[in-house]
């Protein structure tokens, strides 16, 4: 039951969103920035995002080699030109917009190391480079001499690094997101669990915990920003959850002799330097069965296999312990191509990232808006 007051003041919207991650903030900025005289509201269901907006290992990444080369198996070779090129459009409009002093942005490149199951690859790196040298206009991968000196164990054969990507701090990031979209006015509602959308007459219906009760909001355009949760809502939508673990390492005794955002395993498994601690997370593709779902959880089975990883191939030899762990639920679909579309007439969606969001989330809102402002 509504009061007089928030029926006239709370329910009807020029732009409602669903969703309060990367996407569904960044769709909500650049709406308003366009249309400064529009009312938006964005609807999240969690206290904080609930898919992997804030739980990610903060990088920002655009592919590493064997990714790239492995998406050349479901993707034409301009698609996945295309694919890399957004994420680094993306990547470098956030740096520009927010500066890399506020997304925590740090330049150490990324690095891949190579076993010798993936030693194949390495004979690739020049076709690789000249794909993409129209959109670097550079090489962007290269294998490292001496790579010895990361003191990684005899199993890595090679490293090969990419000077473009970088890392940042996934808290500041959300946290600038936060902080624009109360410059321009958008209303965000927590704790908001979307129960049903009507297409056709444009309402969101909410349940609203406090009392037992659903409230419909009311809108010009519909915004669903909801990645993996979005099947709940939408059906005819190619896509499949992915679960991915990450954990944070107590500071360690010895210094980590290396700085970057680290990939292995065909970019299953992922690793950082933070503050002289150790964050390694992924590892999906050792139980895709079981990582596929909505829930938060550790699987123990992924948590063996990255420990034994850090023992015997990342830090060999150092006492590592850890401090702290969690899971983010992303999707990803038959290739890496985000879903961007109108489902009907104002109402679109922008999900399915594919793992990529931090890169790739700014650029699927940018094409989102302009959809929308097009009806």
């Amino acid at each position: 039951m509504l009061s007089f007051w928030e029926k006239r003041s709370f329910i009807k919207y020029d732009l409602v969103i669903i969703g309060a991650g990367i996407v569904g903030l960044s769709t909500a900025i650049q709406f308003k920035k366009d249309n400064p005289q529009a009312s938006v509201l964005v609807l999240e269901k969690g206290v904080f995002p609930s898919g992997a907006s804030t739980r990610n290992a903060g990088f920002a990444c655009f592919g590493s080699l064997t990714e790239i080369i492995d998406d050349l198996k479901s993707l034409p070779v301009q698609e996945v030109k295309e694919l890399v090129e957004k994420r680094h459009r993306g990547l470098r409009a956030i740096r520009s917009i927010f500066g890399d002093q506020a997304l925590g942005y740090q330049e150490n490149g990324g690095l891949e190391l190579i076993s010798s199951k993936e030693e194949k690859y390495l004979e690739r790196i020049e076709y690789i480079n000249t794909l993409l040298f129209p959109v670097f206009d550079d090489d962007v991968f290269e294998v490292e001499n001496q790579h010895e000196k990361y003191g990684f164990s005899a199993k890595v054969k090679a490293v090969v690094r990419n000077k473009f990507e970088g890392e940042l701090d996934s808290g500041k990031f959300l946290n600038v997101l936060w902080e624009t979209c109360q410059v321009f006015k958008i209303k965000i509602l927590t704790g908001a669990y979307v129960k049903e959308i009507d297409q056709e007459n444009k309402t969101v219906t909410v349940k609203d915990p406090s009392h037992d009760s659903f409230i419909s909001f009311e809108a010009l355009k519909i915004a669903v920003c909801t990645n993996a949760f979005t099947s709940q809502l939408l059906k005819g939508i190619d896509l499949q959850p992915g679960r991915g673990m990450v954990m944070v390492s107590s500071p360690l005794v010895k210094t980590i002799p290396w700085k970057g955002a680290f990939h292995y395993d065909m970019g299953y498994v992922y690793f950082r330097n933070i503050e002289n601690r150790l964050l390694i997370g992924g590892g999906r593709n050792q139980d895709f069965d079981t990582e596929k779902t909505l829930d938060q959880g550790i699987n123990p089975k992924l948590k063996t296999y990255l420990l034994d990883l850090v023992h015997e191939v990342i830090l060999p030899g150092q006492k590592v312990e850890i401090e702290q762990e969690w899971s983010g639920v992303m999707a990803f679909g038959p290739n890496k191509k985000p879903v961007i579309k109108l489902v009907s007439e104002d109402v679109g969606v922008a999900v399915r990232l594919g793992g990529m969001g931090v890169a790739i989330g700014w650029q699927t809102a940018s094409e989102l808006v302009k959809m929308l402002q097009r009806q």
